[in-house]
């Protein structure tokens, strides 16, 4: 069986502006429409084509909770998930097996929102960000791995799949788990308007409460290595 897995995107972090938010859009949907026209135009084609996604799509969902079947959102972020998933679906109509991961906030020392917070965690002058009440859906990078995984091996998966563990944390408790598995003092709150002094619009994405749960992922079979936000961050730490 062939299979195409496509992640390529421009990395979301990062001040915004007209330029960042372009390369954010193009990258994803202008690489998967190329990437579907390309299975059209070849004489053999994938049985099934994985393209990454973002639980951006859902938009911020306050204390609801979302899952698979949830609406998409309107903000920037959830009109170019739309876009791109939109793209991948073309391939339907090539009789390619087509799956939308929708991946969470992913935990990992390569990248991610690790690379992002450690560093001043590891200094002692970590701390929650905007109310902190926000819900965080997070997911360790083996499990994002294992869902791909999951579903190359199951012939039976198709459209959106969260991938995201199933117990999303607000900010406070995600503050207070990893300063516990680093020994550091968690006691400098940054402020909604001191995030957008520093990061301007991306501000908004850091503060989106996103309340999402893997109900088709679990459905399907798949077992989480790390279903808790602990159990991930010393495995990483």
């Amino acid at each position: 069986m062939a299979s195409v897995i496509h992640l390529a995107g421009e990395t979301i972090a990062g001040r915004w502006n007209a330029e960042k938010k372009q390369r954010i859009r193009d990258s994803r949907i202008l690489s998967t429409r190329n990437l579907v026209e390309s299975f059209a135009a070849a004489d053999t084609k994938p049985d099934v084509l994985v393209c990454a996604s973002a639980i951006g799509y859902y938009g911020d969902s306050g204390d609801e909770r979302f899952t698979e079947v949830s609406p998409a959102g309107t903000d920037f972020l959830a009109e170019v998930c739309q876009e791109w998933e939109s793209e991948a679906q073309k391939a339907i109509a090539l009789g390619i097996r087509v799956v939308m991961v929708r991946i969470g906030l992913v935990l990992g020392l390569g990248g991610g929102l690790l690379t992002q917070v450690l560093p001043p965690f590891k200094m002692g002058v970590g701390g929650i960000l905007g109310s902190g009440r926000q819900w965080m859906s997070w997911v360790h990078v083996d499990d994002v791995v294992g869902i791909v995984l999951h579903v190359l091996e199951n012939s039976e998966i198709r459209g959106p799949l969260n991938a995201t563990a199933p117990t999303p944390v607000r900010n406070t408790e995600f503050t207070k788990t990893l300063g516990a598995v680093l020994r550091r003092p968690t006691l400098l709150p940054v402020p909604t308007f001191g995030l957008k002094l520093m990061m301007g619009e991306f501000a908004d994405f850091v503060v989106l409460s996103q309340n999402v749960v893997p109900e088709k992922t679990e459905v399907s079979g798949y077992e989480f290595r790390y279903p808790t936000l602990e159990s991930a961050l010393r495995n990483l730490l």
